[in-house]
C-alpha cells in the first residue's frame, strides 16, 4: 500500500508493504501514480519525497503479481494516458528519493525516476534483471548510465551484484549518505530549501535539465541561452512586473 503525509509544503509518499520489503504490486503502482499526481496538482506542495518503510526502500516488482502489473500498464481507452518517467508519472513538482534501504531492480528504477537521491547508510542498490531472466522497462538502461557511466551501469546489470551506499555515492548514483536515523531530517531540510525558491523558477530550471543535460552537441549551449532569454523576457516584462506590484499591494491591504 501507499501512505502519504504532509510536512509543511512537502508531500511524503511512502511505500508501505514492509513484510514484502515494499515489493510493488499492480495496485501499489496505481496508488503511487495517484498519490504523486494528487501532490503535483496541489498548489501548496512544492516538493515530493519518495521513501519506503523499513527495512527496505523497494525490492522491485512482486513477481507473483506480474500479470496484474502488466495488465495495469495497458491504458484504459476511457482514461487519458498519464505521461510516465520510469515507473512514476511525470510531474512539475521536484521529487527527492529518500533511500532508506535496499533498492533492487524495479525498486532501483523507481528511485531513478526521482530528481535526485539521498541515501541512508543502510541503503544498497542492485539491478537483478539478468539474474531473474527479465528485461528492464522502467528506465534502467537510460537513467543508470546517465548517473554512473555506461561501464559501471553494465557492471551492475550484467552481474546483478549489490553496491553499498558509499559506493553509490562515489559513483554519483546518490548525492549524499547520512545516518539512518537522520535520513528524513536531512531530506526535509533539502526539500525545504527547494520549497523556499520561486516555484516557477524551479519548474523552468527542472525542464531545462530534462531537455538539455543529456546532450553534448555544440548547439545545446545556444539552446540554454535561448531558454534563458525566454525566461528573462517573460519574467521581467512590464506586464509581469505590474502584476507583481499589484500582488504586493493587495497583500499589504489584506494585512491592514
Amino acid at each position: 500500500m501507499i501512505v502519504t503525509e504532509r510536512i509543511n509544503s512537502i508531500g511524503v509518499v511512502r511505500l508501505h508493504r514492509p513484510d514484502s520489503r515494499n515489493a510493488l504490486t499492480g495496485e501499489m503502482l496505481r496508488e503511487l501514480t495517484t498519490a504523486m499526481l494528487n501532490f503535483d496538482r496541489d498548489p501548496d506542495i512544492r516538493v515530493i519525497v519518495l521513501t519506503g518503510s523499513d527495512p527496505a526502500f523497494c525490492a522491485g516488482l512482486d513477481l507473483r503479481d506480474l500479470a496484474n502489473i502488466y495488465n495495469g500498464a495497458v491504458a484504459d481507452p476511457e482514461t487519458p494516458p498519464v505521461a510516465m518517467r520510469s515507473l512514476m508519472p511525470l510531474t512539475v513538482t521536484p521529487i527527492i528519493g529518500a533511500i532508506n534501504g535496499a533498492a533492487v531492480t524495479g525498486g532501483l528504477e523507481l528511485a531513478l525516476g526521482c530528481d535526485f537521491l539521498i541515501a541512508s547508510e543502510r541503503a544498497t542498490f542492485a539491478d537483478t534483471h539478468a539474474r531473474v531472466g527479465i528485461m528492464p522497462a522502467g528506465g534502467m538502461t537510460i537513467r543508470l548510465p546517465q548517473l554512473v557511466g555506461v561501464n559501471r551501469a553494465r557492471q551492475m546489470s550484467l552481474t546483478g551484484n549489490f553496491i553499498s551506499a558509499t559506493t553509490a555515492n562515489e559513483w554519483g548514483l546518490v548525492n549524499e549518505v547520512v545516518d539512518h536515523g537522520n535520513l528524513m531530517t536531512r531530506v526535509v531540510e533539502v526539500a525545504t530549501a527547494i520549497a523556499e525558491c520561486d516555484p516557477a523558477a524551479v519548474t523552468y530550471l527542472r525542464s531545462m535539465y530534462a531537455d538539455l543535460a543529456h546532450r553534448s552537441d555544440p548547439e545545446v549551449y545556444r539552446d540554454e541561452a535561448r531558454r534563458s532569454r525566454t525566461w528573462m523576457k517573460e519574467k521581467f516584462s512590464s506586464e509581469h512586473l505590474d502584476a507583481q506590484r499589484e500582488q504586493i499591494i493587495q497583500r499589504g491591504r489584506s494585512q491592514q
